[in-house]
């Protein structure tokens, strides 16, 4: 009798986790293999159609993702790449850290495009505030690692999720506290006792948080609500919802190149922390990668160039930071780097952008493997910035030609559909999606394309 009784709990708890996962929907994810600037907006505003809610899960105002469409470019900082898509909600999740001033900037920008986003644009409640101070610290102490910076954006974004994680923090649910100048002033003495720790720098606090707090009421004007609740909601009522990543998955604190990192988790595994969601949970896992390799600021690139290749791409690409302008780092495409990430994220399918910026080689390199010490591997290192580190490479023709206005993968030069099948064996995933160019439109959807 109690074997029939245990028999009879077992099943009833597969139909019960069947019963969920039928009747709930999974939350996809769009999220960079590199270090950033793979080129995730233009990806994430093309998918968006297809889905009722965009949500960022992670990072903050150091993310910037470039849409241009219509004749026009737009950069986002903290907004959702979805805000161009009419009736699609867009949610600021609560791993997203939020600057006031930068998030409002962003606002003005959409009202003079005449984006509606009042009722469309949702914060977490348990979002982070980056706080002037925070932003003070982060300039005070990247200025005093000298020849030792790690490239910071100088965004504040480094110290307030110290603060999440030190506890802390203020977050958007606090605005509606009665002693929050009470809280924020305390966390501000503390930020200034220990910006006193380091040498003095230019800052001009007064009237950064003068802006700060006259910004502060634009963010309580929006529509703040428990996400945790509003997603989970939205699932089970079949929403469709799509993860926007923001830097690139070597920029990950935990799995990237440490410490030459961002300070939240870029990778899937953030979709979880960042927006509530279960494992289980996550549905299509869309990584994106350039035809090419690229970087801003400090920390190892094995196959960084340092020659008329790596200012060609530079130049060709457009290869300067949406978010700090800096020139970024350009090299060849690193195949044991995309394939590390690929483990990591559980990467279901591939999108690749820019391989337009290819159409001028005669030949085109991609490093398969590393040699360190004699040895050859195509594992990534516990130590990325070991001198005796080198990349080993393969040669492929370039195809010489002018990409622009092809939307079909037949329609390539053999040269490029050559490239794209030797990537696809190589990472064994296929690709959905392969940007040729800049433009909403400029973009091949492949037979292997998914269709919700």
């Amino acid at each position: 009798m109690r074997y029939f009784r245990v028999l009879e709990a077992v099943v009833r708890a597969v139909l019960i986790t069947l019963f969920k996962h039928t009747r709930t929907m999974a939350v996809d994810v769009v999220l960079g293999l590199q270090w950033g600037d793979e080129g995730k907006g233009k990806i994430v505003d093309f998918l968006a159609k297809e889905y009722d809610i965009v949500a960022r899960f992670q990072g903050g105002p150091n993310a910037g993702h470039t849409l241009k469409f219509d004749g026009k470019k737009y950069v986002l900082h903290t907004v959702p790449s979805g805000i161009f898509r009419d009736d699609l909600i867009n949610i600021i999740g609560n791993g997203v850290v939020i600057d006031p001033i930068t998030l409002s900037k962003e606002l003005d920008k959409l009202d003079d495009a005449r984006v509606d986003y009042a009722e469309r644009l949702l914060v977490s409640n348990k979002a982070h505030l980056i706080l002037p101070t925070h932003v003070y610290l982060d300039a005070a102490s990247e200025a005093a690692k000298g020849k030792n910076k790690i490239g910071s954006t100088l965004k504040g974004i480094g110290p307030t999720y110290m603060d999440k994680t030190g506890r802390n923090g203020l977050r958007v649910g606090d605005l509606l506290a009665a002693d929050f100048k009470q809280r924020y002033e305390t966390i501000k003495q503390k930020h200034l006792k220990l910006i006193s720790l380091y040498p003095e720098i230019d800052f001009d606090l007064d009237a950064r948080e003068a802006a700060w707090f006259d910004k502060l009421e634009r963010l309580k004007a929006l529509k703040i609500v428990d996400t945790l609740y509003y997603v989970h909601n939205a699932l089970d009522q079949g929403k469709k919802i799509l993860a926007e990543g923001a830097q690139g998955s070597m920029l990950d604190i935990d799995f990237g190149t440490f410490p030459f990192v961002t300070s939240s988790n870029t990778i899937t595994a953030g979709v979880c922390t960042g927006l509530g969601v279960n494992p289980h949970q996550i549905g299509r896992v869309i990584g994106i990668m350039k035809a090419y390799c690229t970087r801003v600021g400090s920390g190892p690139f094995p196959t960084e160039l340092h020659d008329e290749n790596g200012q060609h791409l530079r130049d060709v690409g457009q290869e300067y930071g949406a978010t700090t302008g800096r020139p970024r780092r350009c090299g060849w495409l690193d195949l044991v780097q995309v394939k590390y990430a690929m483990m990591v994220n559980g990467v279901t399918e591939m999108a690749m952008t820019k391989i337009d910026c290819l159409g001028d080689f005669d030949e085109i390199q991609v490093a398969h493997s590393y040699n360190t010490l004699g040895q050859s591997t195509r594992e990534l290192p516990f130590e990325l910035s070991d001198e005796s580190l080198a990349p080993e490479y393969t040669a492929y023709p370039g195809w010489k030609m002018d990409l622009s206005g092809i939307d079909s993968l037949d329609d390539l030069p053999a040269a490029a559909q050559e490239y794209i099948a030797m990537l696809e064996s190589a990472l064994d995933v296929p690709f959905t999606y392969v940007s040729t160019g800049p433009e909403r439109k400029s973009l091949i959807t492949t037979n292997t394309a998914y269709s919700t």
